[in-house]
């Protein structure tokens, strides 16, 4: 068969012949190189050039944390609509298509094993659930992850990725941050540690609560983290930020974050601090 036909004075390749190569690259908005996607993948979504580290699912993030045998947990839980909300859209159509895209019911992914053989409770936030947004679910979600730590003891990771508190459920969103706090604080009290990550972007209610009161509050290269978004801040100021504003290197150098822990070495980083935290020798990665 022909690799090629003419058509309409044109020549285009036969169906049996096409080449396909959409959604095979990928171009890295931050040095503008174009990748292979396997590339990118295998890499965990950070650029094998400049080291952008680009948004990945709460799935994946509980795949490269723990050691496989995990349980995904507390996935029933399905956010209503007490005030019957409508902007551009009726929030049910929003919640609905969120479901569809995501294979979620809201935007957290709660999972329990361990990592590099030490019991972890694990509490994800899915960005591409409307922004991530925290509803009534989400923070139940994260008290239910946080009294799992308190009856078992095993160290708590949260890793935040939102927009802040979802508008459309209004008080019901806001008084999430109160009931997380004051379960955390029960942690504190325990002296069961509580690491917080902060990825691109962390804002809003979520920044002002539990994001922001970890026993170690750690973030992602180049993680936008704050409260109020920097064009608001300007608009609100009228005055220019300073370059990187709000990025997570420029909280670390300003005291707001113990730490940036690229991808890669996330896991290794968890796995000795909490070992340092329970005051034991860390054990050795798991090979």
């Amino acid at each position: 068969m022909a690799w090629f036909k003419r058509e309409d004075h044109e020549i285009v390749p036969t169906p049996d012949h096409e080449v396909r190569t959409e959604g095979l690259w990928f171009k890295c908005d931050g040095c503008n190189k174009i990748l292979w996607k396997a590339d990118l993948e295998a890499n965990m979504m950070v650029c094998t050039n400049c080291g952008k580290h680009f948004k990945i699912d709460a799935r994946s993030r509980i795949e490269n944390l723990l050691d496989p045998g995990y349980q995904l947990v507390d996935l029933d839980l399905v956010s209503t609509d007490p005030l019957d909300f409508t902007d551009l859209k009726p929030y049910k159509g929003r919640l609905k298509q969120a479901q569809q895209k995501s294979g979620l019911n809201d935007a957290i992914v709660n999972a329990i094993g361990t990592m590099n053989g030490r019991p972890i409770v694990l509490s994800v936030m899915e960005y591409g659930f409307i922004g991530g947004s925290m509803g009534a679910v989400v923070g139940e979600t994260i008290a239910r992850a946080v009294d799992r730590s308190l009856a078992t003891r095993a160290p708590l990771v949260i890793i935040s990725s939102s927009g802040g508190a979802r508008m459309m459920e209004g008080i019901a969103s806001l008084m999430q941050l109160a009931k997380i706090s004051a379960g955390l604080a029960k942690m504190d009290d325990a002296k069961i540690p509580y690491i917080s990550l902060m990825t691109d972007p962390t804002t809003g209610g979520v920044t002002a609560s539990f994001a922001m009161l970890g026993d170690l509050n750690i973030a992602e290269p180049g993680a936008l983290i704050g409260f109020a978004g920097p064009r608001v801040i300007e608009q609100t100021i009228r005055q220019k930020l300073p370059e990187g504003f709000q990025r997570s290197e420029f909280l670390l150098e300003h005291g707001f974050l113990d730490a940036v822990v690229a991808r890669k070495d996330l896991k290794a980083y968890l796995t000795e601090a909490f070992a340092w935290m329970s005051g034991a020798k860390a054990e050795a990665p798991a090979a």
